[in-house]
């Protein structure tokens, strides 16, 4: 049983809890996409590495997503909140791409969608955000300090037709439809010890008061195996919970009664963040891990893509080439409703430096693709577009929205390797001017696609205004 002395306090009211203010409070049925007011900044000492990192949490524009910057590599490289990037799920979720990590994003995740932003940048000078007192608690002060705010993108979350359930060795876990986004889960250790239980709706104001505040724990016969496995170099009973035989080792008392089952849920509501999409669901969930949470999480991910797959077959299913390219698995990760890269966009475009328009795919749902160009003052357009008043061409906005359906033609197996040549556009209509600095959000819609043809209708958006819009023609051929 845990210590009675410490249980006495779990009762009290919890030391420094968040306030919901007013200004602050946010509906707990959004209907558009949110982000942060401004920049939300934390520093503190990482749990595995040790190192000081500082954080800063930043606004980011409507289909974004939530991404991680490494400030302190070059070329800051940013890394996708996406399963489809997870490398390792051992005590922690970390991300990766190339020789890029992100230790131990599970808390900053969970923050955010407890929120419901959907869009941000976490920027860090470490490979792992502050461990802080080990639960989301000092995030959540640090988000209510810049505010949220909303966007005008519409917000599309994955609700299952279906209940579906994943087994992997102790672990069940099965999401049920529901009209709302709930998690119920029992957690124990190996040897049945301090079984707990806790279910709750997620909502702002259930998250800050029934999860935010749980903190991390482990078992004192983990931490041998821990240390020498190089991991929690920063730990210590100021941001961790240890459980030696029926002890809790703690420099306060328990935060709740059920303090680790919360910590528990609130490791599955970041874990499942990273489907990319919120969730209006019920999960229920039986001795969960980070590894049962990610493969959870593709599983939802497999789920939700199916139809899309189904809604681009104008057609019979290609014949599976024999061998195997590098198109073609980019084709898969677009399947999978991946994002890519600029590196990865070049292999799918014939288009290069000064004329490629496209930055970065940020998401593709169905026959929908969204891209990004950052409008940089160094343009080489700007030294006579004009001199003095630069300004992005119109002809380069609707060359960015054919290299965007471009991408979405190319996406098919059956179109690799060929070039999308730009045909025609018609109700072409610029509205205000794109300035360096300026972000454009790239918005394609196949509206046909039938063998060698086709044509889309695509809108550029600058801070989620219109700026300019097309409907373009494109015809395949070979290279």
């Amino acid at each position: 049983m845990v210590n009675e002395e410490l249980l006495i306090g779990a009762n009290l009211p919890i030391p420094n809890r968040l306030p919901m203010r007013a200004a602050f409070c946010v509906m707990d049925d959004v209907l558009n996409q949110q982000t942060l007011n401004g920049p939300a900044r934390f520093s503190g000492i990482g749990l595995h590495g040790g190192n000081r990192v500082n954080m800063t949490i930043l606004p980011a524009p409507g289909n974004s997503g939530i991404a991680f910057r490494r400030m302190d590599l070059e070329g800051k490289p940013e890394i996708e909140a996406r399963v489809e990037n997870v490398i390792e799920t051992n005590r922690s979720t970390i991300l990766g791409k190339g020789n890029v990590k992100i230790h131990t994003v599970e808390h900053v995740l969970a923050t955010l969608a407890g929120y419901g932003i959907d869009n941000a940048i976490v920027e860090l000078d470490a490979n792992e955000p502050p461990i802080a007192d080990g639960s989301s608690r000092e995030f959540c002060r640090v988000i209510q300090a810049a505010g949220i705010a909303p966007l005008a993108e519409r917000r599309e979350a994955f609700a299952p037709a279906e209940p579906i359930k994943l087994e992997a060795g102790e672990t069940v876990m099965t999401l049920f439809p529901d009209d709302a986004y709930k998690i119920s889960c029992t957690s124990a250790d190996k040897l049945g010890r301090f079984t707990q239980f806790f279910s709750t709706e997620i909502t702002p104001g259930a998250w800050e008061t029934e999860l935010s505040q749980a903190r991390t724990f482990c078992f004192f016969e983990e931490i041998e195996h821990l240390i020498k496995n190089n991991l929690i170099k920063g730990g210590c009973l100021e941001n961790a919970v240890v459980i030696r035989d029926d002890a809790v080792l703690t420099t306060e008392p328990l935060r709740y009664p059920e303090e680790f089952v919360r910590h528990k849920i609130l490791d599955i509501l970041g874990d499942l963040a990273l489907l990319g999409r919120p969730i209006r669901g019920h999960v229920i969930a039986v001795k969960p891990s980070h590894a049962a949470n990610c493969e959870f999480v593709r599983l939802l991910a497999a789920q939700m893509n199916r139809p899309l797959r189904a809604a681009l077959a104008f057609g019979p299913p290609p014949s599976a080439p024999k061998d195997r390219d590098p198109k073609a698995a980019l084709v898969e990760i677009m399947d999978r409703g991946g994002t890519m890269d600029a590196e990865q966009v070049m292999k799918i475009l014939p288009h290069r430096y000064p004329f490629l328009m496209l930055d970065r795919v940020l998401k593709v749902d169905g026959n929908f693709i969204v891209g990004m160009k950052t409008v940089s003052v160094n343009e080489p357009y700007f030294q006579g577009h004009f001199p003095g008043h630069p300004v992005m061409p119109g002809v380069l906005q609707l060359e960015a929205i054919a290299q965007t359906a471009g991408v979405m033609m190319l996406r098919r197996a059956e179109n690799a390797g060929q070039i999308a040549y730009f045909m025609a556009a018609e109700n072409v209509k610029w509205r205000k001017p794109v300035l360096p600095g300026d972000v454009l959000m790239i918005e394609v819609e196949m509206t046909r696609l039938r063998g060698k043809l086709g044509k889309a209708k695509g809108v550029c958006k600058v801070d989620g205004e219109i700026v300019s819009e097309a409907d373009v023609t494109f015809m395949l051929r070979s290279e």
